[in-house]
């Protein structure tokens, strides 16, 4: 049995607190950067405690500033290095063209294909987070495997098996497993979901970890 622990990086400095930023760097590299804020500090290292999450022998990470820092607490506990892996990156969000699809939060969802301008499809996330993780579950198998990445990320890979029943205007999504609800709410920050795969890496189960001292926190 391997057993994959996708997270959700903690809680990310929002930029209303950055007054200025001088820079020529892209919007992309910015994005990157962003430190997690005091709590997500602190979430991160309460995260790394939880007796779920202990004995994790392999972690890999996005390439973003964010999800390292939340993974740094549980490597530094269990002694663990990191593995950057820029296929678990958040979907490149782009510029939303609202004007024209004022419904994108939602499209995005819907229509597989849908993107903003200069931004990623869900199809295209999707296929580079599967490739990667296809890559990881073969070199881990029977192992327990933790992947910090991000929000997009992880809920687009998800319906490669899920099926999407609904999302508002307040971006609370709603997802189904095997014909039970598997989420239903706006992401929390961490957040955290466990695949099951059986001896030959096919998914047996899906499952939402809640941990009662990380109650909800918007991550963005």
């Amino acid at each position: 049995m391997t057993e994959v622990y996708l997270i959700r990086h903690s809680v990310r400095l929002k930029t209303n607190k950055i007054d200025e930023y001088n820079t020529n760097q892209d919007n992309l590299l910015k994005n990157e950067k962003i430190i997690l804020n005091v709590d997500g500090e602190k979430r991160a290292e309460i995260l790394s405690n939880e007796s779920e999450l202990q004995n994790i022998d392999v972690v890999y990470c996005s390439n973003l500033v964010r999800t390292i820092a939340t993974a740094k607490y549980l490597c530094e506990k269990q002694n663990l290095n990191i593995n950057i892996d820029d296929r678990f990156d958040e979907r490149r969000v782009g510029i939303p063209n609202s004007n024209q699809y004022p419904d994108w939060f939602q499209r995005q969802y819907f229509d597989e294909n849908y993107k903003t301008i200069n931004g990623e499809s869900q199809k295209e996330v999707r296929d580079r987070f599967n490739e990667a993780f296809n890559e990881v579950i073969s070199k881990n198998k029977n192992k327990r495997i933790a992947i910090f990445t991000h929000g997009y990320a992880i809920t687009f890979f998800l319906l490669k098996w899920c099926k999407l029943i609904d999302v508002t205007d307040e971006q609370v999504l709603t997802i189904e497993f095997n014909n039970r609800i598997l989420f239903s709410k706006r992401l929390n920050a961490p957040e955290v979901f466990k695949l099951t795969l059986n001896d030959d890496l096919e998914l047996t189960n899906i499952e939402l970890i809640e941990f009662e001292d990380l109650p909800y926190m918007q991550g963005v």
